[in-house]
This record gives structure tokens, C-alpha cells and sequence, in this order.
């Protein structure tokens, strides 16, 4: 069965640039009274792409690229341009409310109330998704204490946690309705080795024990390579490259002799490989 099937998706922005004359598009009277026009901006474009079941699908790119936005687009936070989005056989713009039954989202910014406790966040999201304080309780603290989260840190408030306490927590949050589909966004970035080794070692435990659909986005490239079943690279809002590591490195191995993922990603994506190694 395909948990996320994806088909010429595409997202637009538009940018307000000062226009200077004789220049012809969308235009507006911005701030003081200076002529603009609207830019379109391509955040995601031509997407396609299928998921399956209990797959971890990774999606690696820079800062910019489109991942997060695509993501976005899956979890109906944000709506398709064009192109057809479905999760479960439930599209996006049409049922959107069966969409978010069965997913959970982790950002690389985990949204808390930092001066309550780790327990106090997890019981309001309990309570948010309609399941009783005890059963809650339960439920938070044998998803935790399997992961290797000491109880005793759940008394703690979120601000005195380190990074990978609270993604782990942001990630026992996501699990308390047992999603079919799990969507991180970058859950390591920013995060010291320990602490994402942490976070990694968790998203393993999770995928065995649950066995959920994972979407994972990140510029880790190391992190995708060990975690993922498959990957997409995606470079200015396209899917440049699409299969497994394994394979990535094959296809690419005549142009870039015993290929790593990296000397794939810029492959693919039209770096200069010996002039980016330059510039280290």
C-alpha cells in the first residue's frame, strides 16, 4: 500500500521586489509609496514522487530547497498549487481532516511551553488528542522509558532539557496517537553529535518497534544514508535524484570514482565538486 503518493505537486510563492521602469509584471504600491511587483517563487515544483508502507523515505537538500515545504504540503498545513497529494488514499485539499488522523509532525524546532514540565506538555497534547490524564501518563512514560528517557526528567521543565531530551520528548509526543504516518523535519539540526546520535538511535527504536511510515527531511547526509530506505534529493524546489543509496552511488560512480552520497548531491544538483572542496 502507498502511504504518501505525490503527482507534479507544486507551490508557489510570490515575493514583493521594487520594479524599476519599463519592467512588466503583477505590480503594487508598496510601503511609501514605492512601485512593486510581485515575484513568483517556486518552493516546490513538479513533484512526484510514492511512499510506501512502513518505509523510512528520506529527503535530503540545503537550506532553501523545498523539503521543509514539502513536508509542510503533506501535513495540510500548507495547499498545493497544483498537482495531486494524498496520504493514505485521503487527498490533501479535498479531505484534510482524515489527512491529519493519521500523521504527526516533528519540526527542527519543537514548539513547547517551556517553563511547564516535560510530563505537563505531554499531557495537554494527551488531552488535545482526546485520550484520558492516566492513560496519558502511561502511554508517555513506556514510549519514553523504552527509548532510554529517565522518568525522573519528566518532572523537569522543557527549558531545562537539553536539545535531544526535548526532540525525544517532541518525537514521544507525535507517538502518543500511534500515527500511520510520522513527518520529521530535520529533528537532529542544531543538535551537538551526542544528542543526535540520541535522536537517531530513537527514530531507529521507533521504526522497529511501530513500524510507521517516516518522511524524513535533512542536509545531513550521513544521517540519511544510515536511516533510509530510499532518498530524494531535491535542489530549487525539484526532485533532482531518486532511489537508494546503494544505487545513487552506482549510477554516479563512472563520473565520481567509488562515489560517496556527498559526490552524488552535488552530482545532481550542479555543484563543482573539486570547487566546492576548494572553498572548505
Amino acid at each position: 500500500m502507498q502511504a504518501v503518493v505525490c503527482s507534479q505537486t507544486s507551490k508557489v510563492f510570490y515575493e514583493r521586489k521594487a520594479a524599476t521602469g519599463g519592467q512588466k509584471g503583477r505590480s503594487l504600491w508598496g510601503l511609501n509609496g514605492i512601485r512593486a511587483k510581485k515575484t513568483p517563487v517556486w518552493a516546490v515544483r513538479d513533484v512526484t514522487f510514492a511512499v510506501s508502507q512502513g518505509e523510512i523515505f528520506g529527503i535530503l537538500g540545503t537550506n532553501g530547497s523545498g523539503k521543509s515545504t514539502l513536508i509542510r504540503l503533506i501535513a495540510t498545513l500548507l495547499l498545493p498549487d497544483r498537482g495531486k497529494l494524498s496520504v493514505y488514499g485521503h487527498d490533501v485539499v479535498t479531505d484534510p481532516m482524515s489527512v491529519r488522523r493519521l500523521i504527526n509532525r516533528v519540526s527542527v524546532d519543537a514548539a513547547f511551553f517551556k517553563k511547564l514540565s516535560a510530563w505537563e506538555n505531554l499531557s495537554y497534547a494527551s488531552r488535545l488528542y482526546g485520550i484520558g490524564p492516566r492513560a496519558g501518563y502511561e502511554r508517555a512514560r513506556d514510549i519514553l522509558k523504552s527509548f532510554g528517557f529517565n522518568e525522573d526528567y519528566l518532572a523537569r521543565p522543557v527549558e531545562n532539557l537539553s536539545r535531544g531530551m526535548q526532540q525525544k520528548v517532541s518525537i514521544a509526543r507525535a507517538l502518543l496517537t500511534s500515527p500511520m504516518l510520522m513527518l520529521l523535519d530535520e529533528p537532529t539540526t542544531g543538535l551537538d553529535p551526542k544528542s543526535k546520535a540520541e535522536v537517531q538511535d530513537f527514530i531507529r527504536e521507533v521504526h522497529r518497534d511501530s513500524r510507521p511510515t517516516i518522511l524524513l527531511t535533512s542536509h545531513d547526509m550521513k544521517e540519511v544514508e544510515t536511516l533510509c530506505d530510499r532518498v530524494a534529493i531535491m535542489n530549487e524546489g525539484r526532485i533532482v535524484a531518486l532511489d537508494t543509496v546503494e544505487e545513487l552511488k552506482r549510477a554516479h560512480t563512472r563520473t565520481c570514482d567509488g562515489a560517496s552520497l556527498e559526490d552524488v548531491f552535488f552530482a545532481v544538483t550542479g555543484e563543482d565538486w573539486e570547487e566546492a572542496m576548494s572553498d572548505e
